[in-house]
């Protein structure tokens, strides 16, 4: 499966990444309108995190046995045919078992307006779908983000 991977060496902590990933993901697919109106953040796909001297995009790996699903009460976590872990967010009823249930921080609770749901990456699907890579990845401007295959070592969950 091909999946967002991280080369830390080259994040310049631009956060052209989280803009990418907010206006994809928005009604309006402005950045501006977008943050000023829909009050949207980045899905975790591209939450840039400083700690000096090293800066990265931190997102959802889309983990062989995802334990975010398994926190999931209402069943809105689903593993697609295509190894993508994709949120329902018509189906969440905003308990945040996933994001608590996740070990590396990638699902989010999502406390703007009157829907209350979690938010994950989707590795931009829709993009996907139209055979473009993911928000993040076009968006970066020192290649700190690539979409490539990726070796995924079995993992162990108790």
């Amino acid at each position: 499966m091909k999946k967002v991977i991280i080369v830390e060496d080259y994040c310049i902590a631009c956060y052209n990444c989280e803009v990418a990933c907010v206006a994809t993901h928005s009604r309006s697919e402005d950045p501006v309108k977008a943050y000023k109106r829909e009050g949207l953040r980045g899905r975790t796909n591209a939450v840039v995190e400083v700690e000096s001297p090293l800066a990265f995009s931190s997102m959802c790996r889309h983990c062989k046995h995802p334990w975010c699903m398994d926190a999931c009460i209402s069943g809105a976590i689903q593993r697609l045919d295509n190894g993508i872990v994709y949120l329902d967010e018509e189906r969440c009823v905003g308990c945040w078992g996933c994001v608590v249930g996740c070990p590396y921080g990638a699902a989010h609770p999502n406390l703007a307006g009157k829907d209350k749901h979690a938010f994950k990456c989707d590795l931009c699907i829709k993009r996907l779908d139209a055979g473009l890579n993911p928000a993040c990845v076009e968006a970066c401007p020192n290649k700190a983000l690539l979409y490539d295959e990726t070796i995924e070592r079995e993992e162990v969950h108790t």
